[in-house]
Formats: C-alpha cells, sequence, structure tokens
C-alpha cells in the first residue's frame, strides 16, 4: 500500500537531487579586439545524454555578449576550464555575469558575477 506512494516520493525528488553545472572559477582578460573570458567548471557528466554543454557571458542588463558551446562530455575531466576570446564588453561595465547550461537541466538559474577589475 506505501510503496507507490514512497516510489512517487522518491521519483518526484529525482529532479531536486540533480545538480547544474558550478562555475568553480572565472576570469577575465583585456587585450587585442574585446576580453577573453576563462571559465572553469563542475558538473557530474555522465556521457552523451547529461554533461555541461555550454555557458553564456551576459551584461547586468541581461544583452548577452557572448557564448561558449561545449561539444562533448567531460566526464573524466572535472573541473574543466574553457576559454573565449573577443568578447566585446561595453565602456562602463565593471561586471558581468556568467550562466552555464547542461544538456538536460537546461540553463543554471542563479548566474555568477564577474568583476572585471577595470
Amino acid at each position: 500500500m506505501f510503496r507507490p506512494i514512497l516510489a512517487a516520493l522518491v521519483l518526484a525528488a529525482g529532479p531536486a537531487l540533480a545538480r547544474g553545472p558550478v562555475v568553480v572559477d572565472a576570469k577575465a582578460q583585456p587585450g587585442g579586439p574585446g576580453w577573453t573570458i576563462s571559465v572553469t567548471l563542475s558538473h557530474p557528466d555522465t556521457g552523451w545524454d547529461h554533461y555541461a554543454s555550454g555557458w553564456e557571458v551576459i551584461a547586468p542588463d541581461g544583452t548577452r555578449l557572448g557564448y561558449r558551446e561545449l561539444t562533448h562530455p567531460h566526464v573524466d575531466e572535472q573541473p574543466f576550464t574553457r576559454s573565449l576570446s573577443g568578447v566585446e564588453i561595453p565602456d562602463g561595465i565593471d561586471y558581468v555575469l556568467v550562466r552555464p547550461r547542461c544538456t538536460l537541466d537546461g540553463w543554471v538559474p542563479s548566474p555568477t558575477r564577474l568583476d572585471l577589475g577595470r
């Protein structure tokens, strides 16, 4: 009698246990045309069905300034760092937001602030 209820509770809790990509570190380096943004992510990649699939750089007003696609899982490389060059950041902006995504859970709801040190 209680098994169906217990099973339903366990299944309902499943998505809450999932963990999206976490920004472990981020750096911004000016130079050349635009900025180079380097982001270190940690995510429990399991393979092609569930992996960190990219991150975006967002201005404080919500404008997307850049997107770095991640084209394969990093199951055995955690955490991992990837960079994006040529990010045009308008004058007057002293920080950007970095928001990662994964193939299963989509965009992380709360982006990470990256101060530019201008």
